[in-house]
């Protein structure tokens, strides 16, 4: 019979007592090595907890709600054959004598021994400040996180602890944070790029302060967990009645001074007070989270406060306890005014049997996404059919010429490339609309989105610059990213950037459909199934294939014959796909 095998919390990075937001797994699942557990959330980062061997899980010692660190037991799981070396986890955090001696896999007994030496900048004199490197503290072990937001420029004035920049694994999501209050003189990443602890994020000009990783004379000497100590408001801070109000404190435990978050961090010229998994929601949603009021503990904005703010724009207003503010005159281009009726409440289980599915994370974000957009956007739909006999039959002799190299070429390849051709003909279906309604911003740049159908719900990959790709190309990354949709491993930037959005449902059927604008865009192109229709040419009726295209359109920014020029075009070039080289 295989080992039971306890599944710990590994390092993660310093933090303890971090809450547990989901439990990813049920008793008799099947997991894999490093498949996630539970999903834990701080006030800094979103972090899973994976597996530590394959096996059946047997037995879960956690749920929602319970606080864990590092050492504390997830689960039970009946390993499939011999645990991995390091499976039998180190005692619990609480036993801090044993957690010293034992260093982190991989790494030397001396650069585990003082985890404070490893978040450790250059430090200042308490008096003289001086240019000091913020760098990426412990990340509980990730390598080469990609940066997904910078949240500073240089000239900024930051607070110490003040987050500089978001980074996204494909297990967590975690802020790095500011080593020392003062000014950004540099910025030394960008998003894009890949960092590990002790990657320098930026340079900073210290306003007198040391660092945050120098030792502070007053703090009180490290206790165990079982006899926590809390590190008083200093005296200044008590005289602020608003500083005061929205202090938190962490328990002074070894080498983790307590960390407090200021009354200023939640104003509107300071970064949000929130964690970076609601950033990167309320990023999904479009939502900006300087119009929100936090409605946690020190003003904090959590999930529930953006899908308020959300809900309330969609019914004509400002939701009721949901945290949410609207700057003074705010136009009704925001969302407000739609007056709308509550949604009806029915007990359908009175008329007969019924099953209750949630919606899945995607399928919840697409569809807050859509309903904004469908209520926002005044939508026009021009359609039109293209002959692509010619096209088809050029088609299939490619895909016969590269078939032992394994490449297949699409329709959508073509379509992709034939509508960058006519986007550049017709600027403004390439363009953006602020929030106001009254700036239009003209893209030079031409990444194309496409729908993608996953078992998680629909996503939209994007093509970056189209213009400069040839249809094999294109074909190529049209593959690679689809197969990164059904497998979940999209990253952000994936499908960021976007200009103009194409929904493909030609393998599935129908003649014609509206699909919805994907704000910020103003335009997207929805192609049906193709199919064989007599076509007169003068004489005699001619058998060709031709493809239903549905363009819908922000009518604000685009007009009828705009439209019905550019799906002329498209078809035209569809018909005859050497014109996209003149």
């Amino acid at each position: 019979m295989a080992d039971l095998i306890e599944a710990r919390v590994p390092d993660i990075g310093g933090f303890d007592d971090v809450p547990v937001i989901e439990v990813l797994v049920a008793v008799g699942d099947t997991v894999s090595v490093d498949q996630g557990l539970v999903t834990l959330e701080s006030d800094k980062a979103t972090m899973e907890v994976p597996s530590s061997v394959a096996g059946v899980v047997k037995e879960l010692k956690v749920k929602v709600g319970d606080a864990l660190s590092e050492g504390s037991v997830v689960a039970i799981i009946e390993a499939e054959g011999a645990a991995k070396a390091d499976a039998p986890a180190a005692p619990a955090k609480a036993d801090a004598p044993a957690k010293a001696d034992t260093p982190a896999a991989g790494k030397p007994a001396a650069e585990t021994a003082a985890p404070a030496a490893k978040t450790e900048a250059p430090k200042a004199s308490s008096a003289g400040g001086g240019a000091q490197e913020s760098k990426v503290p412990d990340i509980g072990g990730y390598d080469d996180v990609p940066v997904i937001e910078v949240l500073v420029s240089v000239g900024d004035t930051v607070e110490q602890d003040q987050g500089l920049i978001t980074l996204e694994s494909d297990k967590a999501t975690m802020e790095v944070p500011a080593a020392v209050a003062g000014v950004i003189k540099e910025l030394k990443v960008k998003v894009g790029d890949t960092l590990s602890e002790g990657s320098v994020v930026a340079i900073i000009e210290a306003a007198g302060g040391s660092a945050r990783s120098a030792p502070e004379p007053e703090a009180a000497p490290a206790k165990p967990k079982d006899d926590v100590a809390v590190e008083p408001v200093a005296p200044q801070a008590k005289a602020d009645p608003i500083a005061q109000a929205s202090m938190e404190h962490r328990p002074a435990g070894a080498g983790n001074p307590p960390v407090r978050f200021e009354a200023d961090a939640i104003l509107p010229d300071k970064v949000p007070y929130a964690s970076p998994a609601v950033r990167l929601f309320a990023r999904e949603l479009g939502v900006d989270l300087l119009q929100l009021k936090g409605s946690a503990k020190g003003g904090r904005i959590v999930r529930e406060d953006v899908q308020s703010f959300v809900k309330g724009l969609l019914q004509g207003g400002l939701a009721q306890g949901g945290g949410a503010k609207q700057a003074a005159g705010a136009p009704a281009a925001a969302g407000g005014g739609l007056n709308l009726l509550p949604w009806p409440k029915v007990d359908f289980a009175k008329f007969g049997e019924v099953e209750v599915q949630e919606l899945g994370r995607i399928q919840k974000i697409s569809a807050a996404n859509l309903a904004r957009n469908w209520a926002m956007i005044p939508h026009v739909t021009q359609h039109d059919d293209a002959d692509i006999t010619d096209l088809e039959a050029l088609r299939v002799q490619l895909n016969k010429e590269n078939e032992k190299s394994g490449i297949k070429l699409t329709m959508l390849a073509f379509l992709i490339k034939a509508s960058v051709a006519v986007l550049k003909q017709y600027p403004r279906f390439n363009s953006s609309l602020d929030a106001s309604g009254e700036t239009l911003t003209l893209k030079k740049y031409f990444h194309i989105g496409f729908a993608a159908d996953t078992p998680n719900g629909l996503v939209v990959p994007v093509i970056r610059d189209a213009d400069k790709k040839g249809v094999l190309e294109i074909s190529q990354e049209l593959s690679a990213l689809a197969k990164k949709a059904r497998d979940g491993k999209l990253g952000p930037a994936d499908m960021q950037g976007g200009c103009f959005s194409i929904s493909s449902l030609g393998g599935i059927g129908g003649t014609s459909f509206t699909p919805i604008v994907n704000a910020p865009e103003v335009a997207i192109l929805g192609v049906s199934k193709s199919a064989m229709k007599p076509v007169w040419d003068g004489k005699v009726f001619q058998p060709r294939l031709t493809l239903p295209l549905s363009l819908s359109y922000d009518h604000r920014v685009i007009d009828g014959a705009a439209a019905a020029r550019f799906t002329a075009t498209l078809a035209q070039l569809l018909g005859d796909m050497r014109r996209v080289l003149l």
